[in-house]
């Protein structure tokens, strides 16, 4: 089993940055891939980043240049880091995390609120 658990988020203005944190417990060695999910009013839940063990980060293309994947091991956590946020950034923000061979999610953190705006 894998636990996870944000924090970072907040209210910032447009053009400002923020860095979530995702700090993982319990079996984290298995763990495959990591990522951040967002979803935002009204909208479906879409993949915003995702670091597979091994390889370079992807990012979906409204926030490449942007946004930044990371993770430090040694410390079980993983971050985004989040710059030039525009309003569209608003949304809740989910870390995941899969165990699985075909990278599907199976741990999902509670959720973060990232808010833009004036």
């Amino acid at each position: 089993q894998v636990q996870l658990v944000e924090s970072g988020g907040g209210l910032v203005q447009p053009g400002g940055s923020l860095r979530l944190s995702c700090a993982a417990s319990g079996t984290t060695f298995s763990i495959k891939a990591m990522g951040w999910y967002r979803q935002a009013p009204g909208k479906e839940r879409e993949l915003v980043a995702r670091i597979i063990n091994g390889q370079s980060p992807n990012y979906a293309d409204s926030v490449k240049g942007r946004f930044t994947i990371s993770r430090d091991n040694a410390k079980n956590t993983a971050y985004l880091q989040m710059n030039s946020l525009k309003p569209e950034d608003t949304a809740v923000y989910y870390c995941t995390a899969t165990r699985s061979s075909n990278y599907r999610v199976d741990y999902w953190g509670q959720g973060t609120q990232v808010t833009v705006t004036s």
